[in-house]
């Protein structure tokens, strides 16, 4: 791995804010970021990386690619969340098991969020589709986790349609704004939309940096909660994440010979949802405890991928 991307990374301001987050709640300081603020910020992100994706996206030819991403994206998100839960149900129960593993099949689109500002730093391209890609993967693991926790669990009564299910994966705010903002960023006139350039890109590390900031906050007030499920939930939230990063670093060189696509589709891989599937899995199964999957993603997951997952993913890349 090369020390210099590691410390680059390390000293991103973006990232240090996140650090600050966790300074703050450590020692009791009242900042704190309101939460109207703080939704009007997610839904920003979200809107910016995908009105961008999109343009990126209106000037790419669909090609062999772009289809074979697609399907290599699906194969992830469904495939991730069937190994996951199997290591996991005899450990915390099938409910949780099933969360966990929706969790760590679909994606966090902060991560990706943060991952383009990293390439960005590092001058390399990425191909607009690839916010489609990440959009794409939401969905099915939530869907694979609500049906492996079905299989599963003969106790459970109440069985929720599969059509509820999917309906609202795609009706979550978040993901409806990101998939939304990449339509609309596909058939925008170019000259008009160059309108709201300096909205969707001047601002937005300075908008990223206020919402990670809030992320620091948070994983620093949930990881306390988390204490008490030991440590195996701890590894598991570092050694499969990474393992994922490292194999689709490799594998997706099968795919596409971008960098930056490889890059991307590791974190895609790597990461774990903390606003749609809790959300989904709230109406979906709620037996699940937030109070595992939810500190998992965000606590454990979400910072290592930020500051140690990034570099080693983006060495495997290059040195493959």
């Amino acid at each position: 791995m090369n020390i210099d991307v590691l410390i680059s990374n390390l000293t991103n301001p973006v990232l240090l804010f996140f650090v600050l987050g966790i300074i703050a709640t450590l020692v009791k300081s009242d900042l704190k970021i309101p939460e109207s603020s703080s939704k009007f910020i997610s839904l920003y992100l979200l809107f910016a990386i995908g009105f961008k994706g999109g343009q990126e996206l209106s000037h790419s030819e669909f090609n062999a690619e772009i289809l074979y991403s697609i399907l290599f994206a699906i194969f992830l998100s469904v495939i991730v969340p069937i190994y996951t839960f199997y290591m996991l149900k005899s450990k915390v129960g099938i409910p949780n098991a099933g969360a966990i593993a929706a969790a760590y099949g679909s994606v966090s689109a902060v991560t990706f969020v943060t991952s383009v500002s990293f390439l960005e730093n590092q001058g390399i391209t990425f191909g607009g589709h690839m916010v489609a890609i990440m959009a794409i993967m939401e969905s099915p693991a939530i869907i694979v986790g609500v049906i492996l926790i079905m299989v599963n669990d003969s106790t459970q009564k109440e069985k929720k349609s599969i059509g509820s299910i999917i309906k609202h994966s795609f009706t979550s705010g978040s993901v409806l704004m990101l998939v939304g903002s990449l339509v609309i960023g596909l058939i925008a006139d170019a000259t008009q939309a160059r309108g709201i350039e300096p909205f969707t890109t001047d601002i937005f590390k300075g908008f990223l940096s206020l919402f990670l900031l809030e992320m620091g906050m948070v994983t620093a007030s949930r990881i306390k909660g988390f204490k008490k499920y030991g440590l195996f939930l701890f590894f598991f939230g570092i050694l499969v994440p990474l393992f994922n990063g490292m194999i689709v670093a490799y594998l997706s060189g099968f795919i596409t010979e971008s960098a930056g696509n490889r890059f991307l589709f590791a974190i895609l891989a790597a990461g774990a949802s903390y606003i749609a599937v809790p959300a989904t899995m709230k109406l979906a199964e709620p037996r699940a405890d937030a109070g595992i999957y939810i500190p998992m993603a965000l606590g454990i997951t979400f910072p290592f991928n930020i500051t140690i997952g990034m570099p080693i993913y983006f060495a495997i890349v290059q040195l493959f």
